[in-house]
């Protein structure tokens, strides 16, 4: 138990005590400073919690790096993959079957395309080159 634990248990014996001594009478008002303490406590929590995370997002753009979005996880783009797949069969059969083997094309150019796009959007710098190594990876090679 930290200490803002100790000292929110303090205040509650602190109320049930002075609720006792003083009667029913004063019960809502000695309910009402004790649950005001409680939001004071809960406000200080959620203001710390959202001020860390203004923190990090500020030390995620000034390292120039974007920040991660809920489509960038493992399941998103797998999930992604299966679902193009599965739409691939019938846009096949539709576009080879009315326009033979250009619209088979056309089909697949359309699936290749949207998964491109899926890609550049989740990894922008897929398309623009690898980096060169530095001289001391290479010398690990040449040995």
């Amino acid at each position: 138990m930290d200490a803002r634990d100790t000292e929110l248990k303090n205040e509650l014996d602190a109320s049930l005590q002075a609720r006792r001594e003083l009667g029913e009478e004063y019960e809502s008002a000695l309910v009402d400073s004790f649950l005001e303490k409680v939001d004071q406590r809960i406000d200080g929590a959620v203001e710390r919690r959202v001020r860390r995370q203004m923190a990090e997002q500020q030390m995620v753009v000034a390292r120039g790096s974007r920040s991660p979005k809920p489509t960038d996880s493992w399941g998103d783009r797998f999930g992604f993959g299966i679902v193009s797949l599965v739409l691939a069969i019938p846009l096949s059969a539709i576009g080879g079957g009315i326009a033979h083997l250009p619209g088979l094309l056309v089909a697949w150019a359309g699936i290749v395309g949207v998964n491109a796009f899926q890609a550049v959007r989740t990894h922008p710098d897929l398309f623009r080159g690898r980096r060169s190594r530095g001289s001391s990876q290479d010398s690990d090679w040449e040995a």
